[in-house]
């Protein structure tokens, strides 16, 4: 199998080469790093490991207008572009996503189009959050659900896996929305063409470097986007 993990990056120089050993050690798996402009020089690492890994490790500088959903708009296009993975992954830079997991997703991906790696589907799999932050995600997830119809029990986790041909049926490049909103629009659009979602369990371990990139803006954004979502799918 030929499996290609797109990973945005922005500020990841101390977990990118940990993340990328550890995609790097299954067999047949490719990186596809998108870095964000990032200033902390984690670009230059980036191109560090695609020379120490020629064939494995690609990365894309993307300039203009920053954000998760646009970093992954332009790797996934990338992606789909290249057209040699069976299967395109997509996962957080900061070690929170654990890579030991990816075959267990692109496993579950043999009979789904789409694979969630869940943090909701045996209770509560989170390690380092605050209570606080473990009530506001929970609500999240309930609050899509509840408005879009969605079935999954984490709607908003970035750790997915896509089989290349159902990837390829989304309308990526019109996609308008940014950070975790992005993810739901996503699923959303793979539920709505009637592709196959399943869950495999994960543990969510909270970044141990750098800072969050969860903000205020990326929070209203995810509050506002299932009605926006809803209306327009009811309108086509």
């Amino acid at each position: 199998m030929n499996i290609l993990v797109v990973v945005p990056t922005y500020n990841e120089r101390e977990n990118l080469p940990l993340l990328a050993a550890g995609v790097l050690k299954h067999d047949g798996y490719r990186l596809l790093i998108v870095d964000d402009g990032s200033p902390d020089g984690t670009g230059a690492i980036a191109d560090d490991l695609a020379r120490q890994h020629p064939g494995r490790v690609e990365v894309m500088h993307r300039t203009g207008p920053r954000g998760l959903g646009r970093s992954y708009i332009d790797g996934l296009l990338r992606a789909l572009t290249e057209g040699t993975a069976d299967y395109i992954c997509q996962m957080d830079s900061d070690l929170s996503h654990n890579p030991e997991y990816l075959p267990e997703l692109v496993a579950a991906a043999a009979t789904n189009d789409l694979v969630i790696g869940s943090r909701y589907l045996n209770g509560v799999s989170v390690v380092n959050w605050p209570l606080h932050r473990i009530f506001l995600s929970a609500f999240a997830n309930r609050y899509i659900r509840l408005i879009t119809s969605l079935s999954p029990s984490d709607c908003t986790s970035g750790f997915r896996c896509w089989r290349r041909e159902a990837l390829a049926r989304l309308p990526i490049a019109g996609m308008v929305s940014d950070g975790y909103a992005f993810l739901v629009e996503m699923l959303y659009n793979a539920s709505r063409l009637g592709m196959r979602i399943g869950e495999v369990p994960i543990i969510f371990v909270e970044r141990r470097q750098g800072q969050s990139k969860l903000s205020s803006g990326v929070l209203l954004e995810s509050l506002v986007m299932p009605w926006r979502l809803v209306f327009r799918g009811s309108g086509s």
